[in-house]
């Protein structure tokens, strides 16, 4: 069973984290702000990291702290968090050899190390708290919500890597998530079809979505798709792409969850 081990050191207006496996190999590292867009960050590298079977008990976060909207909402996500207490972190990193000064980065990799070798010795923080059950419904919407289109993303650039690397270039200035690229991808899923787009059209889906500098992009846009690709049956890929594209839109819609979300920690400071 795949199981992930989080170091996040935190400070007043950002954390930074690292994701290790468990023989200890660092998977991704980031800074994320503070609040619900650090805290969707962490949800998405957790799930390109996790794969499709990763459950939230086995994410397990260790964190210099028991307190607060972050901890909470981690907790209400379903991952395990272990309250690493300074003085046992300092410690833990002297048994290494390394210094005990804070290094950001180098906190971070110490906590994910310590919650891996040392978890059965740390105090998992406890849910049960009245601001913890509060928002553990929409927590775990978001976090379920993230990965889904995590993962939805993941398959949509492994299907078009298989059967239509060409719209992976020709959309790479708008971001292939972005909903003017599935627009684009939803009215020419083929590069038969795509092939065919004209730049009036490009232009009006841009215009729609308030792009600027259109009248570049489009031309960009349109030479990509006409770049030389090879012939694959248009039913198969058109199909494929028509499931996860729509599949993709939904989960956009349904980020309204994230906006609940944001009211209830900005408006609920740390205890």
């Amino acid at each position: 069973m795949l199981v992930l081990f989080i170091g996040d050191d935190w400070a007043e207006d950002h954390h930074d984290v690292e994701v290790q496996d468990e023989t200890g190999r660092r998977l991704g590292t980031a800074r994320l702000p503070e609040g619900v867009e650090g805290i969707a960050k962490l949800h998405a590298l957790i799930a390109r990291h996790g794969g499709e079977d990763l459950e939230p008990g086995q994410v397990r976060v260790g964190i210099e702290t028991d307190r607060g909207p972050w901890v909470q909402a981690l907790i209400a996500a379903g991952y395990r968090v272990y309250a690493v207490n300074p003085r046992q972190a300092a410690r833990f990193r002297e048994r290494y050899g390394t210094s005990g000064a804070k290094s950001d980065k180098g906190d971070a990799h110490a906590l994910a190390d310590m919650v891996r070798v040392d978890g059965d010795q740390l105090r998992p923080v406890a849910g049960d708290s009245e601001h913890a059950q509060a928002i553990k419904v929409v927590a775990r919407a978001h976090q379920t919500l993230i990965w889904e289109r995590t993962r939805a993303f993941q398959r949509l650039r492994n299907t078009l890597r298989e059967y239509f690397p060409g719209a992976l270039n020709a959309y790479a200035g708008l971001e292939l998530t972005s909903t003017d690229a599935l627009e684009l991808l939803v009215r020419a899923p083929t590069p038969q079809t795509a092939v065919k787009l004209t730049k009036p059209q490009i232009i009006a889906v841009l215009a729609r979505h308030r792009r600027r500098n259109r009248d570049h992009r489009a031309a960009a846009i349109q030479a990509g798709l006409r770049e030389p690709q090879l012939a694959i049956a248009a039913f198969v890929v058109g199909g494929l792409l028509h499931g996860l594209v729509q599949h993709r839109r939904h989960t956009r819609e349904q980020r309204r969850v994230r906006n609940t979300e944001r009211q209830y920690l900005t408006t609920n400071p740390a205890d």
